[in-house]
């Protein structure tokens, strides 16, 4: 039992650390001036108020405070395919002698006839075991 659970919980876990090691996500921060504003993972961080104000006046003075900074944290993205003619001989047929044996294991089972099928049993006219007076406790 104990065993089963701890197979199940390492696989689910193995799952879990394969998945997150190959993706890919943005991290996305706003910045006014030197502070540290809004920071977004799956979405556009928030732009601060001065943003409007300042897009005004850096037509003026060519000059911003806000800046966006993009943090691309990259998953792996490289993974190990490996393809049939890669693996030794002794594995190739293994391979194909345990598929082999699996689809043969499945064939059909001949057909069972059943003698009783079209049998109908006596209509009951009384209920015997209460003429009798026999009952199940």
């Amino acid at each position: 039992m104990i065993k089963q659970i701890l197979h199940k919980s390492f696989s689910a876990f193995m799952a879990v650390l394969v998945l997150f090691s190959t993706v890919s996500f943005t991290v996305e921060k706003h910045f006014c001036g030197d502070v540290l504003i809004d920071a977004a993972v799956f979405s556009e961080a928030d732009k601060c108020k001065m943003e409007t104000f300042e897009i005004e006046q850096s037509k003026i003075t060519k000059k911003h405070c806000c800046k966006d900074v993009l943090e691309v944290l990259q998953g792996q993205d490289q993974l190990k395919l490996s393809q049939f003619e890669d693996i030794t001989f002794e594995q190739q047929v293994f391979v194909i002698s345990y598929l082999y044996s699996y689809i043969h294991s499945l064939e059909d089972l001949p057909k069972l006839i059943i003698p009783h099928k079209d049998y109908s049993p006596p209509n009951l006219i009384e209920d015997i075991q209460i003429l009798d007076e026999v009952f199940l406790i």
